[in-house]
């Protein structure tokens, strides 16, 4: 290999991360990076330049690279900067920023309360920064305010039901009382007295900024937002969503094949939910096995405590028999937390956050207690195998603490798309069946429902961005897979306003499945599952076809 290719695709790949950091100062703090604590990002028209040129000059600078002498791992960063840089061009071309502005999940309003999560205030020189963060959050959201003239004059609003909850959540926010205030209430600060610094600049800065968004998304917003909730309403709208299914997978899929997949995925997911049913006395019935866990008090957790106490127990149980099937195990740990009250009715059952860079902070679990009924145990073994082990702590961690990969493969390669990250989550749901993790088959059955989820994702993210679906219909499907009524909608709504993002999912765990079925037979009895997966999430996250390209030689046929 020629040394000096080796070092320019490491130059273009370190330039670029420092770039992307600091246009994207929020990433870097949740990495452990504090450089950028003082600042937000700019949303605006000088910000989405400033990263549009940045894109444009790594894709000038990767198509320089020739292909002869490069490694591996040079071939896979080359691929992936390429794919970041052409998504991100094509982004700015689109003005998808428009379509992004309004977001119940993780929209302006929620920056400084998930920002508190990772930033400690704990020095003076370390509040200094968190106050001047809280500063720069009226022109951060101003800036936003912009984007929702520049979608209504362009049609690219936001769906309605999109703006309505994101409303709502702002009315919740800003109904809590300023003494109670969450960003003061969870900033860890060295005394009272820092927090009481805190809770003033919330009341000077944060608390009006929310007022003025609420007021700009009330009125005129609301009235110009569209009814039908999928992109193919807007202007351009396939094209949108083309885009929206390619910056999540990294691959070119046409929605009428990814849709037929869901419906095929479902029907053979249905065969094996049927046999647990019959086995648990109620044939063919898989409704009525269901209505019964759902009412079964020995299901459900006593309390939001308890919950999290469970989660805790299942990422101990897989912890410890994970060496049966990884040689390569991550170091850092991973905690479990509830989602905060304040976001609980709009966010998903559980999501998972990376450690930091530096080990001082574990991979963060969190649960939602909302609804606590719903949230019954044999629906959170697979949800948990899938947030945190063997799944995305796994994955996400072992790629941070990679000896020799770079920065931007160790920690900017989720710029790729969620296919490869969510796929595995997904395809780590089933190892935890291999592994004997599921207690019985009532978390057998939740596994088969979770995976019965995704398969309509395919489905219904497809009906609602390229045919044209209403919501409820997506609610519909998704109650027919077995989700609770709270979870359809909710999931209802983020497949709204993530389009292409459910996708994600059953597109990559199929990738990875079929990988290793060619692998099995290639090698039969000699198949080494510890270095399949080993190799799989040992190169960091990848764009999928890259992982289709290069898996079958790393994990070398035996002699």
């Amino acid at each position: 290999m020629n040394e000096q290719t080796r070092l320019f695709v490491d130059d273009i790949a370190e330039r670029f991360w420092e770039a992307y950091l600091r246009l994207s100062p929020l990433t870097a703090t949740v990495y452990g990076d504090d450089r950028y604590d003082d600042r937000l990002e700019d949303p605006g028209p000088a910000g989405r330049e400033a990263m549009r040129a940045v894109a444009a000059r790594v894709r000038s600078e990767v198509d320089a690279v020739p292909d002869d002498g490069l490694s591996v791992e040079d071939r896979i960063t080359r691929d992936m900067l390429g794919v970041v840089a052409n998504l991100a061009l094509e982004e700015h071309e689109l003005a998808f920023h428009e379509i992004r502005a309004v977001d119940q999940i993780s929209g302006p309003q929620t920056v400084l309360s998930q920002l508190v999560n990772f930033q400690p205030a704990d020095t003076p020189e370390r509040i200094e920064r968190l106050l001047a963060r809280i500063h720069a959050y009226g022109d951060f959201v101003d800036a936003y305010i912009a984007i929702l003239d520049e979608a209504r004059a362009s049609g690219r609003t936001a769906p309605r039901i999109v703006a309505e909850r994101t409303i709502d959540q702002l009315r919740r926010l800003l109904a809590i009382p300023l003494d109670q205030a969450i960003v003061p209430a969870m900033a860890r600060v060295a005394s009272e007295e820092d927090r009481e610094r805190i809770r003033d600049a919330v009341a000077e800065y944060a608390y009006p900024a929310d007022e003025r968004y609420l007021a700009a998304m009330s009125s005129p917003y609301l009235a110009a937002t569209r009814e039908t909730p999928g992109l193919g309403s807007a202007p351009d709208g396939e094209r949108l969503y083309r885009y929206a299914m390619r910056a999540w997978t990294t691959l070119d899929l046409d929605p009428a094949d990814v849709h037929q997949v869901g419906l095929e995925e479902l029907e053979a997911i249905d065969h094996e939910r049927r046999a647990i049913a019959r086995s648990a006395g109620f044939g063919d019935d898989v409704a009525a096995y269901r209505r019964a866990l759902a009412e079964d008090p020995a299901n459900r957790a006593a309390n939001p405590e308890a919950l999290v106490a469970r989660a805790t127990e299942d990422i101990e149980r897989a912890a410890a028999v994970a060496p049966r099937v990884f040689g390569r195990l991550p170091r850092a740990g991973c905690e479990v937390r509830p989602v905060e009250a304040f976001k609980e009715k709009d966010a998903p059952f559980a999501y998972y956050f990376p450690p930091s860079v530096d080990g001082t902070r574990k991979g963060i679990y969190y649960v939602n207690t909302y609804d606590l009924p719903s949230r019954t145990f044999s629906k959170l073994a697979a949800t948990t195998y899938h947030e945190a082990i063997p799944g995305h702590h796994f994955q996400i961690s072992l790629e941070m603490e990679h000896p020799s990969l770079n920065v931007f493969r160790r920690l900017g390669s989720r710029l790729v798309g969620g296919a490869f990250a969510e796929g595995w989550g997904l395809y780590a749901e089933r190892l935890a069946d291999e592994l004997g993790l599921y207690r019985d088959d009532a978390e057998r059955f939740g596994m088969l429902e979770a995976q019965a989820w995704r398969a309509a994702r395919l489905v219904v993210d497809t009906g609602i961005h390229a045919l044209g679906w209403q919501r409820q219909r997506s609610i519909d499907v998704l109650l027919a897979a077995g989700l609770s009524e709270t979870d359809a909608v909710i999931e209802t709504d983020r497949y709204i306003v993530w389009p292409g993002q459910a996708l994600s999912y059953m597109t990559g765990m199929r990738e990875i499945r079929r990988l290793r079925q060619e692998l099995e037979a290639r090698d039969g009895s000699r198949f080494d599952l510890r270095a399949f997966h080993d190799e799989v999430i040992g190169h960091g996250s990848l764009p999928l076809a890259t992982l289709a390209r290069e898996l079958p030689g790393w994990v070398a046929a035996p002699a």
